[in-house]
């Protein structure tokens, strides 16, 4: 889903970006105004992936607007619609999304936004998502220390902190698909990035201690001659 804010001081070009937009599935409208410094205020307030917007427009510009977006570091893309063709090398200076003349057909509007879409897809599949109750949580894989299945209950260890889930190992493992994670134990997966070191445990396992973490996992025997045999050959 891409969130989006709308900014034309023109109504009727407002309201056809309302109306091409509030068709599409994979998009959310989250705020359209005609006034450039309401926007302002809202780009301060609201989260949004994309800000489509204007250029010339009294009070605020669209490059103010993009600038704002740009100095402070701020995760939204922008494209200009604008009647004006003389900005456009100024425009992909803030690095924006696009740049759409007027007057402008629905294929046209949509292609940028289908980019960022794609780009959102892809960057997505670097996290993990986690449903628990009323709250989602977005875990970012590289940041999985190890996993850990108790009873019902399955344990995500990250750098920045502990997660209950009950999702079973066998599913999080077909998340997990990175070439760094690795099912050590019928209990754990661990991510063979953060590993310090092996202590033997028993015959046929051992203690496996991970920096960032006093928490251990196990892993097998023969799962640990795999993983020395892929990993550290």
């Amino acid at each position: 889903m891409i969130r989006i804010g709308l900014v034309d001081d023109q109504k009727y070009d407002l309201e056809k970006l309302n109306i091409v937009l509030s068709k599409e599935e994979n998009v959310e409208i989250i705020f359209s105004t005609n006034d450039s410094e309401e926007a302002y205020e809202l780009l301060k307030k609201s989260s949004i992936d994309l800000l489509i917007t204007d250029i010339e427009m009294p009070k605020l510009s669209g490059y103010e607007l993009a600038d704002f977006i740009s100095s402070y570091a701020l995760d939204i893309k922008v494209i200009f619609v604008t009647g004006s063709s003389g900005y456009a090398v100024h425009a992909f200076e803030l690095d924006v999304l696009d740049y759409i003349m007027k007057p402008f057909s629905k294929e046209r509007l949509l292609k940028g936004i289908q980019r960022l879409q794609k780009k959102k897809e892809t960057t997505d599949k670097s996290k993990l998502v986690l449903k628990q109750k009323a709250d989602i949580y977005f875990i970012e894989k590289k940041k999985i220390i190890y996993v850990e299945r108790t009873g019902r209950s399955t344990t995500i260890v990250t750098s920045e902190g502990e997660y209950s889930t009950y999702l079973s190992l066998g599913e999080l493992e077909e998340e997990l698909t990175a070439t760094n994670f690795l099912r050590a134990h019928r209990g754990f997966i661990i991510n063979i990035q953060y590993v310090k070191n092996f202590s033997l445990y028993t015959k046929n396992s051992y203690v496996v201690h991970f920096q960032g973490t006093e928490q251990t996992a196990m892993i097998t025997k023969p799962n640990l001659d795999k993983l020395q045999s892929e990993f550290y050959n």
